[in-house]
């Protein structure tokens, strides 16, 4: 077995690696210990701390730091604090917060290094890594992390500006805060009730107690509870404005052609056939890009594929067949890392008996409905930046260093994004829009095409899987062993959305390998990344690397449970051992799901797997319908703790589910000539409205911490259909996505 046993880097881990905690220790006393709010006030309003603002008038304006894409966490974390508020939910407001340490996602970045250290390095470690988050300003929309990252954060705004509101009124009523309440937008003290608005002002200039006295969870009949989600009506009305909807005066607009991955740049265009189009304003060239600017997006697109670019490729070129070919090799010859291990695994597979089988996966494609896009207006020396994403901080960096300004004279403002899912870190369109706006002289809103979006994505990354185990009597799993080649996904986008902050190392990570161990007991472990050079840039995607290993490991434990003789629910859940709340998990879902025992013809499959603090199993009931693979029904079972929003985790189960549907069936694309054959969502293969499976969702009520809800239900999907179409027909499918050919 290769590999030098040492522990990779995570998704995570990644974020505070290389350089960023090199001078920590010696400059630490020049770094400001305390921050203030950095936010604005309308007229009428009091800034209580960083998260919350309450006008005269009794709005309560709740500032958010995490980009809302769809999970509702514009939602859900102002729950949290008007709850610990006693706020009136109809007069709860939301906006998104100001580049600030106050806001950095250091829950993110210290559970990172907590893994990633030897647990004598765990406390100082994950200690040192918060100081960095928060210190860098390090403010970040994934990981499954808003609730379990900010929670608490949000209860103590919302007590700390209950118990102001109290001294307030107090104060106007001679009596001891402490007998004072809040409810519903009042302060209360028996019969006597304070409007929030008409003591705000004065409210905001006490200063709270050390110790936060924090009310029971949900005792504002708020948190825990399905309250209308706030940026629903927008969005149903058209009035939400999303960056495509930024008006300036004297805008134009650009669209681009990038060049294909690889060593390559832009050779040359046809100025002269562009500039003959009507509504052109003008040609922005750069070494691997070129943009048309019009007086519409409509006429700068005409305009860019007019100047029908030619770009000059030095060296290999990369396709789909030089990728499987390295992966491939990557898998058979390559070194290996140890991610994780235990026991003895040499002595576990002595004396043969060892049954292994290989999987694979494709690249998977993000394919949001708003693609990459960015307004930029440059004045002066101070540019603005409207854009969809993820990374604020490093968004504003690329856009400072793409015109050579400080970040100092960016001011970026983050908008609602349409579709994100890992995407919206990437910061090419903020970079260009930036370009274009200096050169042209005027603002600019700049949207790449659908097919530029679609050839140009950071895929999630193919990989393949190694899987090896032995059993023992009564399916004991006596040893197990998981060899994946993938992609260092991870320090791959680091180096590129953050140039010259992080120094990730090179080679295998572990966040290409996340999910991986499997739930199981089991004697002996071995996890290992093979990491691979495939020429094409891939990037962070819906649930990431889980979305693979869950297919890996949960395929090759329902081949195992077959070899054993052994009905596949109960082989796992003897296996499961002190696994209770994921084995509660698959219980229910094969209740739910009238599980038959998996037997050939009934087309069950069963998947389970845990992932961001949270766990969730599958049923899935299949059948062959001329000469088509026909998903009839999903049955799912989650446990993520304690639910903030219950309404908001089913519909974050329920759309993981479509997507993982999507990436079992399609949703992924072959690569020519280094760029993406793919051009349109028509050639992704979607599942259709009309094909969706019934959908049965039970969520288990809990009161453990709240675990994450956006990623968890994509990565049992592909497994629980594979291996229904198993026992549907008695054919093993092994590779995604699944294609006509697997069903017959």
């Amino acid at each position: 077995m290769g590999g030098s046993g040492k522990r990779g880097f995570s998704r995570r881990t990644v974020l505070i690696g290389g350089g960023a905690g090199v001078g920590l220790f010696v400059a630490w006393g020049l770094w400001p210990r305390r921050y203030r709010p950095s936010l604005t006030a309308a007229p009428g309003e009091s800034i209580f701390n960083a998260f919350l603002k309450i006008g005269t008038d009794g709005h309560v304006t709740v500032v958010v730091p995490q980009a809302e894409m769809g999970q509702g966490v514009w939602t859900a974390l102002p729950q949290v604090l008007a709850d610990e508020l006693g706020a009136d939910w109809r007069t709860v407001a939301v906006e998104p917060a100001p580049i600030s340490p106050l806001y950095a996602n250091d829950f993110l970045i210290a559970e990172s290094a907590r893994e990633a250290l030897p647990s004598l390095l765990q406390d100082a470690g994950s200690w040192i890594a918060r100081q960095v988050a928060i210190r860098s300003a390090l403010m970040i929309t994934g990981g499954s992390s808003s609730i379990r990252g900010f929670e608490q954060r949000f209860r103590e705004a919302g007590a700390a500006a209950r118990v102001l509101l109290c001294m307030a009124a107090a104060r106007r009523l001679d009596s001891d805060w402490q007998a004072c309440d809040t409810q519903g937008g009042f302060v209360v003290r028996g019969d006597d009730r304070l409007r929030f608005g008409e003591l705000a002002a004065e409210a905001a200039g006490f200063t709270p107690p050390a110790t936060l006295p924090l009310r029971a969870i949900g005792a504002g009949r708020i948190s825990g509870r399905s309250m209308p989600r706030l940026d629903l009506p927008s969005k149903v009305d058209g009035s939400a404005r999303f960056t495509g909807d930024v008006r300036l005066p004297g805008l134009v607009y650009a669209s681009t052609i990038m060049a294909p991955a690889g060593d390559a740049v832009l050779d040359t265009i046809d100025e002269a056939a562009a500039r003959r189009l009507g509504g052109v304003i003008g040609i922005v060239r750069e070494s691997r890009w070129v943009a048309a600017v019009g007086e519409t997006w409509w006429a700068a697109d005409r305009a860019v594929k007019a100047l029908k670019p030619r770009f000059r490729i030095r060296g290999p070129v990369p396709d789909s067949r030089s990728i499987d070919t390295a992966l491939a090799a990557a898998l058979d010859r390559g070194e290996g890392t140890i991610m994780a291990s235990h026991g003895d695994l040499a002595e576990a597979f002595g004396g043969g008996g060892v049954v292994g089988a290989d999987y694979a996966v494709p690249f998977a494609v993000h394919a949001p409905i708003e693609p990459l896009t960015a307004t930029a207006r440059l004045g002066g020396d101070r540019l603005e930046i409207w854009a969809p994403t993820q990374a604020p901080g490093l968004a504003r960096a690329a856009a400072a260093q793409a015109i050579g300004v400080a970040e100092t004279q960016v001011t970026l403002y983050p908008m609602p994004v349409g579709g994100g899912f890992g995407r919206k870190v990437e910061t090419d369109a903020i970079r260009q829009a930036a370009t274009v706006a200096q050169r042209i002289g005027r603002p600019v809103q700049l949207l790449w095409s659908r097919a530029e979006e679609t050839m140009q994505d950071r895929f999630r990354p193919p990989a393949l899987g190694r899987m090896q185990a032995k059993l023992g009597q009564d399916g004991r799993l006596l040893g197990w062993r998981a060899r994946i080649a993938a992609p260092s996904t991870m320090g791959e986008m680091m180096r590129r959305i953050a140039p010259g902050r992080v120094a990730p190392p090179r080679g295998a990570e572990a966040s290409a390998v996340e999910g991986a161990v499997p739930p199981y007991a089991v004697d002996a472990l071995a996890v290992e990344h093979v990491a691979v050079e495939i020429g094409i840039p891939t990037g962070i995607w819906r649930s990431v690397a889980n979305s693979y290993t869950a297919f890996f490991t949960e395929s090759f434990i329902d081949e195992l449970a077959h070899r054993a003789g052994i009905d596949p629910l109960s082989f796992r859940t003897r296996l499961l051992g002190d696994e209770a709340r994921l084995s509660h998990c698959l219980a229910i879902a094969a209740a739910l799901g009238g599980w038959g025992g998996g037997g050939r013809g009934g087309g069950q499959g069963l998947a389970a797997h845990s992932c961001f603090g949270s766990h969730v199993a599958m049923m899935a009931q299949v059948r062959v319908a001329d000469r088509r693979l026909v998903v009839d029904a999903i049955t799912a079972a989650v446990d993520c703790g304690r639910m903030i929003n219950p309404d908001i985790v089913r519909q974050q189960v329920e759309g993981g589910i479509v997507w993982g549907l999507a990436a079992t069936l399609g949703s992924t694309t072959g690569i020519t000539r280094g760029r993406a054959a793919a051009r349109n969502f028509d050639a992704l293969d979607l599942p259709l409205l009309a094909a969706m499976p019934e959908i049965r969702i039970e969520i288990i009520p809990s009161r453990e911490q709240p675990g994450g809800v956006g990623e968890i239900a994509v990565p049992p999907v592909a497994p629980a259909i594979a291996n229904a179409l198993f026992a549907a027909t008695g054919r093993r499918v092994r590779r995604l996505p699944i294609g006509l050919g697997d069903a017959i």
